[in-house]
């Protein structure tokens, strides 16, 4: 890969009842993107997304609002969170591969007001076994795996927090973001319990709305307004048994490691660098302790420090590696990972603002909580050429 580069993001506004259809909200992402890229429409001959419980619309659905001229390549995924970077990688082979030219990827829901994945059931080949004894929401299986993660780690409670704390500061200086109210150790121990182990802040912030990127070939993308993210590389590993529907775990092996922890070695060799290189990261942290398994999964601390390697300030903005820089799907909204891959881009781009890191030129992303997910390497045009 590196033949391919982000060129551009787009986002609506985040909110609690957008009044509007999903595709009224996917339309004005999409257009968002092309504009920041500086892109006619008519150059866009290829669409992926994804959706869960059928919560949005299908590619050809946004080529068609869109006015595109034609389509030469689409991928339309029926999973959730694990899909933004596999998405990604996805349409950077496409292109490299001459199957298209450019790819708008979006994620689009009124995951507030419309179907609520956090609190829905998923029903599926094994929902006959879970739903009789309560275990029927996306919130007790995460809940599941932290509790089950802190026990075999040796980490406390205050693990958790220090995601939650750190994250928020981030949000705070990020106008997109929901949840931007100062949260401290303090003030997040007096939250109601959710889900033992976790708290209010613990849990991701459902919202409407919708984000897309541009994913286009690095010399066009050289052409446009902003500076390239490059796709270096991008992995997506399931473990053995990873279930019959999303809700089913029930034989997998180890609930205390999550996908990441299966493809780091594998996606950094194919981007030719080390976790040492990484200068910031965007974890997927549907609930905060998928922060810590992706943080040790991705060889960013050895196994049971990710909560210690948080409370150092090593993932703060002036750290040694900044983490969910956006405030992560926590604090800035629940797009199921898609805002985190544009968030990425800005911040290689250096179009942070208040929270823009200092370094950037390397970056992982990770998108996925469980058994199954994906990630991916973005480099800045000069760390891909050197």
């Amino acid at each position: 890969m590196g033949k391919a580069a982000i060129a551009g993001v787009g986002y609506t506004a985040f909110t609690r009842n957008s009044g509007r259809t999903v595709l009224d909200l996917a339309c004005e992402a999409a257009s968002a993107a092309l504009a920041d890229a500086g892109m006619p429409a008519r150059e866009v001959d290829g669409v992926g997304s994804f959706m869960v419980l059928n919560d949005s619309v299908t590619c050809n659905a946004l080529a068609t609002a869109l006015a595109l001229p034609g389509l030469r390549w689409v991928l339309d995924f029926q999973q959730g969170g694990q899909s933004p970077s596999h998405v990604v990688g996805q349409a950077a082979m496409a292109i490299e591969n001459g199957l298209a030219e450019s790819v708008i990827v979006f994620r689009a829901l009124n995951g507030r007001s419309g179907v609520r994945v956090g609190s829905g059931q998923m029903p599926g080949g094994a929902s006959q076994y879970r739903y009789p004894i309560g275990y029927d929401s996306y919130l007790m299986y995460i809940a599941m795996w932290a509790r089950r993660y802190l026990h075999e780690t040796g980490q406390g409670p205050e693990a958790l927090a220090n995601v939650a704390v750190a994250q928020r500061w981030f949000a705070e200086r990020n106008e997109r973001a929901v949840q931007r109210k100062p949260l401290d150790l303090e003030s997040y121990y007096k939250l109601p319990w959710i889900a033992d182990p976790f708290r209010a802040a613990d849990c991701t912030a459902e919202v409407d709305g919708a984000c897309a990127i541009l994913v286009t070939s690095l010399e066009r993308a050289r052409d446009l307004r902003h500076p390239p993210a490059v796709v270096a590389a991008a992995a997506y590993r399931a473990g053995a048994r990873p279930g019959l529907d999303i809700g089913d775990q029930m034989l997998y092996d180890d609930y205390t490691r999550n996908f990441t922890s299966l493809l780091s070695e594998e996606l950094y060799r194919r981007a030719g660098i080390s976790a040492n290189d990484v200068q910031f990261a965007e974890i997927y942290d549907c609930f905060t302790s998928v922060v810590l398994m992706g943080l040790e999964g991705m060889g960013f601390c050895e196994r049971g420090e990710a909560g210690a390697f948080i409370a150092s300030g090593a993932t703060a903005i002036d750290g040694r590696l900044p983490v969910n820089t956006h405030g992560g799907l926590l604090s800035e909204g629940y797009l199921h990972g898609m805002n985190t891959v544009a968030e990425a881009v800005l911040q290689m781009q250096g179009r942070g603002g208040n929270r823009q890191v200092p370094r950037h030129d390397c970056c992982v992303v990770t998108s996925g909580a469980l058994c199954d997910g994906s990630a991916m390497v973005l480099l800045s045009d000069q760390a891909a050429t050197s």
